[in-house]
């Protein structure tokens, strides 16, 4: 329906990288704060809620300059499933910077890391979809936003395995 937003974001990216090692970027909690800029406290498990405070990513700076509005915002991410070298998905609060707002009584949006085997390398998938669960006052702003960083992230992914093959 025209005026609507979607309810998913989907980005791919080719990774020229071996499965194991793009897997330890994202499943490492302390490697996966690094290049998406924030430190996570703890590590991923399925079921767990870990937090996670905005810091700035380590792989790009002018991301990092972006993010620096930001800095020392926490937030929760519940991880959803875990399947070693193939699938990692948390739900979160999209958009969720306001330290004013309690984010706590809104629905989640679920983040997903999918891994496949391509041509040259390994295809990373991230989706995020429920944005039509979320407050029609912040479902379009969480969508813009979260439509443009998605993009950034699967550069940023890259770039940090580039950088520590």
């Amino acid at each position: 329906m025209p005026g609507t937003i979607a309810d998913r974001i989907e980005k791919s990216i080719l990774l020229r990288a071996p499965r194991a090692r793009v897997w330890r970027a994202l499943a490492d909690h302390t490697e996966f704060g690094d290049w998406f800029g924030m430190r996570v406290a703890e590590p991923f498990a399925a079921g767990k809620t870990v937090r996670a405070t905005v810091a700035g990513t380590k792989v790009d700076a002018e991301v990092a300059k972006a993010q620096q509005q930001y800095a020392g915002v926490t937030f929760d991410m519940t991880i959803e499933r875990i399947e070693p070298e193939r699938l990692f998905s948390f739900r979160w609060h999209p958009g969720a910077v306001d330290p004013a707002v309690d984010y706590s009584k809104e629905a989640t949006t679920l983040v997903e890391f999918r891994l496949e085997e391509a041509e040259g390398g390994v295809r990373l998938t991230v989706t995020e979809s429920g944005f039509d669960r979320l407050p029609p006052e912040r479902r379009a702003s969480a969508f813009a936003q979260n439509e443009q960083g998605w993009a950034i992230v699967v550069t940023l992914v890259a770039k940090h395995l580039a950088a520590h093959a």
